[in-house]
């Protein structure tokens, strides 16, 4: 059985800790740095919950890119630091696995540019969760048939981006679906932006409060009826799942995919 060496940057995070904990168990992946800004020094396994691995938490990302032998590094970090992360990634021939949010379609264009000049793949994707992965293909089915759609979006209130990198997701999985959708009715705003956000024309509404982890609403209205689409993300486990999915197909992509629904194709 062939190992995959993976680096799991942005380890002391609350995901972070998970995804160490399920690489640790997996036995066809080999867990070989570990990176983030804080609890230096402190062993992976310890901080995340299980038994100790004998690597400590450096905060030279660069160096475990360099030395460590690794195929793939896994990044949930932040929306501030995700793209020099992703850039080091490549430079170093590793093939970055992100679930950052944040990341734009200027910065979508500036990956792709860096894939091909480093001839290493990397694979994006706002949620890997394959609950809401399938929620937005049932939305692009909906929309074929019903064509006023909102979304809400709820995350904890630690989420930095507003709107979701899933909801934003979504927004345009819609719109290539219908590709044109009738515009929404005309509203007087007297708070601005109390009727959200727009995305391919379509209204995400942000909501960020303690106790949430990650829930989407597709709200699709009818004449006499909604039809909602509800995926909850109630543990962080969830995303594992696909994450190693995506960890898997990595070290043999040799382009940019966004988007998990890409590899369930």
């Amino acid at each position: 059985m062939n190992l995959i060496n993976v680096i799991v940057s942005g380890a002391a995070g609350k995901m972070g800790r998970e995804i160490v904990k399920a690489i640790v168990h997996t036995s066809d992946l080999k867990l070989v740095g570990v990176a983030d800004l804080v609890n230096v020094d402190q062993d992976a396994g310890l901080l995340s919950g299980t038994k100790p691995v004998g690597l400590a938490v450096t905060s030279d990302l660069k160096q475990l890119l360099a030395n460590s032998g690794a195929a793939v590094m896994i990044d949930f970090t932040s929306p501030l630091t995700v793209m020099d992360n992703i850039y080091a990634s490549l430079e170093h021939r590793v093939s970055p696995v992100v679930g950052t949010t944040g990341i734009s379609e200027e910065n979508l264009t500036e990956i792709r540019r860096w894939t091909r000049l480093y001839n290493t793949g990397a694979i994006i994707a706002p949620n890997y969760a394959l609950g809401a992965i399938l929620m937005n293909k049932i939305a692009q089915l909906c929309a074929r048939y019903m064509h006023a759609v909102e979304i809400i979006e709820l995350h904890h209130d630690e989420k930095l981006d507003a709107p979701s990198g899933t909801a934003i997701k979504t927004a345009n999985l819609i719109s290539e679906a219908v590709n044109t959708l009738p515009p929404q009715c005309v509203t007087l705003e007297t708070i601005p932006g109390v009727r959200g956000g727009r995305v391919s024309n379509i209204p995400i509404h942000s909501i960020r409060l303690p106790g949430l982890v990650a829930h989407q609403e597709v709200l699709f209205g009818g004449e006499g009826q909604i039809l909602t689409i509800r995926h909850d993300a109630f543990s962080r486990t969830c995303f594992i799942p696909g994450l190693l999915m995506a960890v898997r197909h990595a070290p043999s992509n040799k382009e940019l995919i966004y988007g998990m629904e890409n590899l369930l194709e």
